[in-house]
């Protein structure tokens, strides 16, 4: 009759191990060691996000757009090339030509109308005194104050021997960079003493690629060339050859921070410069042509003119 008893016992203690550690199954792991309850309650090591390579991480949810606010849309005929000075005013083209510039809310503080009729390649405000403006057609270089009036010009025509300037920017060191399309090289010219003084090949880098060079701008100690077709070139202020980004398909780019952006596919996208992580952010303008990001608005460039959103605070 002892045996009925001990084993009713034993019953009764492993019912209540089982309430104990989490039911029937527990206690049965229990009993078989403890090596086999550590295994099942302990987690899995995984491999942390930053083991896998920045490029390829996938770009965060795009950020809605009501988390922009519409400070007011100014009607403008077809802008054309724009840009942001470091004091937040809006530098953009017209129909004509004429360079108009705005405060950072949008309001119109002068414009510039040159005297000969020429096509706007590219203006260059973040130079902190000087903005520069390229006509490409007559090759030819001009640059204005804060106040849009002309305080020196080049002709390139004059300076650089058997070259087509498809390009050119302003360095914070008053020096121009020129991207020679004829002969495939990038140029650092000194105004000062007249001179180019870097002369980058880019032909070997190139290999078999047929570029089609749209954007250049020198940021942060690094000069960006934007080739539709193969990405972003990057190079140091010496003009060697740093890296390429993978990033196809774009006529141009802005900086803020330590982020680069661009416009693709109704998104804003911001990609970090040294991180290479990604995140979109949605636009309340579908047609926008182009977007320049400051450090309060965003300004979104359609055929019709441009809207200003002020950012989160």
């Amino acid at each position: 009759m002892a045996t009925p008893c001990l084993w009713s016992v034993l019953k009764a203690k492993r019912r209540w191990l089982g309430a104990r550690l989490g039911g029937p199954a527990a206690v049965a792991l229990g009993l078989l060691g403890g090596p086999a309850l550590a295994q099942t309650t302990t987690p899995q090591p995984t491999a942390p996000a930053e083991a896998r390579p920045a490029a390829q991480l996938p770009p965060s949810p795009a950020a809605p757009a009501a988390s922009l606010t519409l400070v007011r849309t100014v009607p403008l005929a077809q802008p054309g090339p724009a840009s942001l000075d470091r004091r937040g005013n809006l530098y953009v083209t017209d129909a004509k030509n004429s360079l108009r510039q705005f405060g950072p809310e949008g309001q119109l503080l002068a414009t510039y109308s040159p005297p000969l009729v020429g096509h706007t390649g590219s203006v260059e405000a973040w130079n902190a005194a000087k903005i520069l403006v390229y006509y490409d057609d007559r090759q030819e270089l001009l640059v204005l104050d804060r106040f849009l009036a002309p305080i020196g010009g080049t002709r390139l025509s004059e300076v650089i021997d058997n070259g087509l300037i498809r390009l050119a920017t302003i360095a914070p060191d008053d020096n121009l960079w020129l991207l020679n399309e004829s002969n495939l090289t990038l140029l650092q010219y000194n105004s000062g003493q007249q001179r180019v003084t870097v002369a980058t090949p880019l032909d070997v880098l190139l290999s078999r690629i047929k570029p089609d060079f749209r954007f250049l701008r020198e940021y942060q100690n690094n000069l960006y060339l934007v080739d539709r077709t193969s990405g972003i070139w990057v190079f140091d202020n010496l003009g060697n050859f740093r890296k390429r980004l993978p990033l196809t398909g774009l006529s141009w780019v802005g900086f803020r921070g330590d982020e680069l952006y661009y416009l693709k596919d109704g998104l804003l996208h911001f990609y970090h410069l040294y991180s290479f992580q990604e995140r979109t952010v949605l636009l309340p303008v579908p047609d926008a042509a182009q977007v320049l990001v400051g450090e309060q608005y965003l300004y979104a460039l359609s055929p019709a003119g441009f809207a200003v959103y002020q950012l989160p605070r």
